[in-house]
């Protein structure tokens, strides 16, 4: 699910954007008539789309964009001018007046650009960090002390174990750690 804020100065106008994406299947996360709202709202989430007009209560959507966390993307729904003026900041523009089939269409090329990127982010190996490590070398060194393995029959050991818990092998390390030296 990709989380969507309508943000518009005038409530009705960003409830009318929301019925039209929820008939369409979207899930509105929330609808707000200031920048402020939206960036509260906005902070408690990963990633998502901020759908808005150029022009908020509070700030202009330049200064919106600015303010949003990584992982958000920025639907402008504003005039040709203003959209002529905004090409090579990383917002995704539709001109007004609206048409729902383009709104729809906009959003759901925004959502599948959200969720190729959390895909790559999860493929990619995390790093560990330099205790972490750590905490892996000792737990392979009390096991290759104790128990007479080498360093691969260690790791492996670490590994099983923390696919038999279902915990990431730092944690099992910990684990061995804790148990070894009770």
């Amino acid at each position: 699910m990709t989380n969507i804020i309508v943000v518009l100065p005038r409530l009705e106008d960003a409830k009318g954007i929301k019925n039209v994406l929820v008939r369409s299947g979207f899930q509105v996360t929330g609808v707000c008539t200031t920048g402020a709202q939206a960036i509260s709202q906005a902070d408690g989430l990963h990633d998502g789309i901020i759908i808005c007009s150029y022009k908020l209560v509070d700030m202009m959507y330049d200064q919106l964009h600015e303010c949003l966390p990584y992982g958000f993307e920025m639907l402008l729904m504003a005039s040709q001018q203003v959209i002529n003026e905004c090409y090579g900041n990383d917002i995704v523009c539709l001109s007004m007046p609206l048409k729902v089939n383009d709104l729809v269409n906009t959003v759901n090329m925004l959502t599948d650009s959200i969720l190729r990127r959390r895909r790559k982010q999860r493929q990619q190996p995390r790093t560990r960090s330099a205790e972490e490590e750590a905490l892996i070398g000792q737990a392979k060194e009390i096991l290759m002390t104790r128990n007479h393995m080498d360093e691969e029959e260690a790791h492996r050991y670490l590994q099983k174990c923390s696919m038999d818990s279902g915990t990431n092998l730092v944690e099992t390390a910990q684990m061995v750690l804790t148990m070894m030296n009770a």
